[in-house]
């Protein structure tokens, strides 16, 4: 057989895209606990704490490996060569290429993570060659009293807040809110921000891996080293705007699609259901994350069914139009795609 048969062959017997989940990248911090293993149900392995669990991962050096079925063992990265638009859809793909744009996480902080800020794109770009980070939070789980910082509670210029951090007066200057589980914080990049002790949540954000740590506490590791920080650095990427409001105000209805997010870099929606739902999405040409916050349930398509439960993460490619999912019980699941153009 040459190689011009060989390949159409290949191509022939492409397997049928299904609905994907993958296989957890776990990340040992400093500041992580124990809550990805005793509420979500991940087995961390041998790492004595984890405080992030990557489920979808369009991170060049992390990407996401397929769990189940025929593409098994396969990368995102791959199956974006191979399957172009048919898994991101026409719109995302023109835009960003076979580079998949999403990171999703499950973030557990035992302890107070640093004070720190994304670049925006432009200036990822030009520092990183990357893309910045715009991102979300939804708060799985908090305990009593936990906060966290986003954004000031002043206005306040570049160099004032310099001259604040360089007097190891960082967080006089900064907005700390009360957090409760369903709460939703949306985080533009240049948005100065931390999570707080006692939280557990779900992060959706750009593919990019890069922070600018402000403030850290004066922790060391276990071989008693500090962690960089990257004050100067930072100092470009900050919004220094001050806001009124910096927490996601939503209805928190049950039996409704409610829109929690929408912006160039994603959409993300809540469902809250005790019955059965149909989702359609032959309009958004885009893929579809589901990440699966309360209960389980299964998912039906027109090929088959999968079940899901709390922690899971499901990667519906774009040429899905429609799905309908039947809960056990009630069920919280946060759907996420791409909608427009940029």
């Amino acid at each position: 057989m040459n190689l011009v048969s060989l390949l159409t062959v290949n191509i022939l017997s492409k397997p049928a895209l299904y609905p994907l989940t993958f296989n957890p990248i776990y990340k040992d911090k400093i500041w992580g606990g124990q809550k990805i293993r005793n509420k979500l149900g991940k087995d961390f392995g041998e790492l004595s704490n984890c405080g992030e669990s990557w489920e979808i991962s369009g991170v060049e050096t992390d990407p996401s490996i397929v769990k189940d079925g025929p593409l098994s063992g396969m990368s995102i990265q791959e199956i974006s060569d191979q399957y172009k638009s048919e898994l991101v859809g026409r719109k995302v793909y023109e835009r960003f290429g076979n580079k998949f744009p999403l990171l999703i996480k499950f973030i557990d902080a035992n302890d107070d993570l640093s004070i720190q800020v994304h670049p925006d794109d432009k200036l990822a770009m030009e520092r990183h060659n990357s893309v910045g980070k715009t991102e979300m939070w939804y708060i799985f789980q908090a305990d009593a009293g936990s906060k966290l910082i986003t954004g000031f509670n002043q206005k306040i210029n570049r160099e004032v807040f310099l001259d604040k951090a360089k007097n190891g007066e960082t967080l006089s200057v900064l907005n700390q809110e009360n957090v409760h589980e369903d709460d939703v914080f949306f985080l533009p990049a240049g948005r100065i921000h931390t999570i707080g002790k006692g939280l557990l949540l779900a992060e959706i954000q750009q593919a990019s891996d890069i922070t600018y740590r402000i403030h850290d506490f004066d922790r060391v590791d276990n071989k008693g080293n500090k962690r960089d920080l990257h004050l100067e650095q930072s100092i470009d990427a900050i919004d220094f705007n001050f806001y009124d409001e910096y927490k996601t105000v939503y209805p928190r209805n049950k039996n409704e699609v409610i829109n929690l997010v929408q912006c160039k870099y994603f959409t993300t929606n809540k469902l809250y259901f005790d019955k059965p739902i149909t989702r359609n999405y032959s309009t958004i040409d885009s893929f579809v994350i589901l990440i699966c916050m309360e209960g389980k349930g299964s998912l039906s398509f027109s090929e088959g069914q999968i079940q899901f439960k709390i922690g899971d993460t499901i990667l519906l490619p774009a040429i899905f139009n429609e799905v309908e999912l039947r809960p056990s019980d009630d069920f919280k699941m946060l759907e996420c795609y791409i909608q427009g153009d940029e």
